[in-house]
């Protein structure tokens, strides 16, 4: 029988897990879940170095907010090198008899995910404060600022997924096996966790570009109506505002996105602990956790799609690796060239 157990809730029901699996029982890993992991894991790796390099290498994404999407970036390429192998592992219950590794393991992605909410967070109060506090952002939103916010973001992040190993976790299970349900108290996961780490900050997101949009959008209504005296100045003003919207837009998607991916398994947190008797389908449960994963490798491809400085950017990337690409190939046939001359010369001679 194979019982999947990873991220908030990666763990069957009661019913489905009536008493802990004996302590000699063979797990066989979801072969389909590990390869989906295995893909995620190299999408999410790849696409968040490329976000990093990026703008690492174009001096206009060096922006207060661009530095928080490198933060969110960095905690996507660990939830890829990291957090999913202890996934796979967790998903046969390993490590077995090693209680405070098997925590650590299972906290990981609670960190990464953490980090990443509170990096959007970061992004959403930025945003605010370029539209509604222009003449102070300067002073405010500086590059030093913003790696101390940085800095602060990914210590409570840790400390947060940490939580259950300063003893907030369930009596294991005699057999050893490393399973979410089986360790990680539900409670922490639906009522710290979801509510008050998830949950809060997401609606303080939503209110906060709710506010922008209106106000954005006021604004370049009111400078459309003014007909008289329509200036260079106002022109330039209304090409600001809709500059504003849509990168507000754009990041928007961005949380849109996360919560998509993220929710469903937060709702079967909250169904596995409202409910711990009731089924609930194996099939789903690991949707939702594929679905949790995912959101680390699609944000790339989001940046590509919306913003043109980071489209422009990859390309730039990609002909530069091409260009390299093919520089070394013609070096290489030259070389052979050179080496079949020397020998039809060396044989004539």
């Amino acid at each position: 029988k194979h019982t999947n157990s990873w991220t908030p809730s990666s763990s069957n029901t009661t019913s489905s897990l009536p008493s802990p699996p004996p302590a000699d029982l063979v797990i066989s890993p979801n072969v389909a879940y590990m390869a989906a992991e295995l893909v995620i894991a190299f999408l999410s790796t790849v696409g968040n170095v490329l976000v990093c390099a990026a703008v690492g290498l174009n001096r206009k994404l060096h922006t207060v907010t661009n530095y928080f999407l490198v933060s969110l970036a960095v905690a996507d390429i660990c939830v890829g090198v990291i957090a999913i192998p202890c996934a796979i592992l967790t998903d046969i219950g390993l490590p077995r008899h090693n209680l405070y590794l098997c925590l650590l393991m299972l906290s990981v992605l609670i960190m990464f995910t953490q980090s990443s909410i509170f990096s959007l967070l970061a992004v959403a109060v930025e945003r605010y404060v370029a539209i509604f506090m222009p003449f102070r952002y300067q002073v405010l939103m500086t590059p030093r600022n913003a790696v101390l916010v940085i800095l602060t973001t990914w210590l409570l992040a840790f400390i947060i997924g940490l939580v259950p190993l300063m003893g907030w976790y369930k009596t294991p299970p005699e057999s050893g096996n490393c399973f979410f349900v089986l360790v990680v108290d539900m409670t922490y996961m639906v009522y710290f966790n979801f509510f008050a780490c998830v949950l809060t900050p997401l609606v303080i997101m939503f209110l906060i570009y709710a506010q922008i949009f209106v106000t954005v959008k006021r604004q370049v209504r009111r400078i459309a109506s003014e007909q008289s005296g329509r200036g260079e100045r106002q022109v330039r003003a209304a090409a600001s505002m809709r500059r504003e919207m849509k990168t507000a837009t754009s990041l928007f998607l961005v949380l849109f996105l996360f919560t998509i991916c993220w929710i469903p398994l937060h709702i079967i947190n909250c169904f596995l602990l409202l409910c711990p008797h009731c089924p609930v389908p194996l099939e789903l449960l690991l949707t939702a956790i594929i679905l949790s994963h995912a959101n680390s490798a699609v944000n790339p491809f989001l940046y590509a799609y919306t913003m043109t400085a980071f489209r422009d950017t990859f390309k730039a990337i990609f002909m530069c690796c091409r260009t390299l690409g093919d520089r070394e190939a013609s070096n290489a046939a030259s070389g052979d060239d050179r080496e079949v001359a020397a020998v039809r010369n060396a044989h004539q001679s």
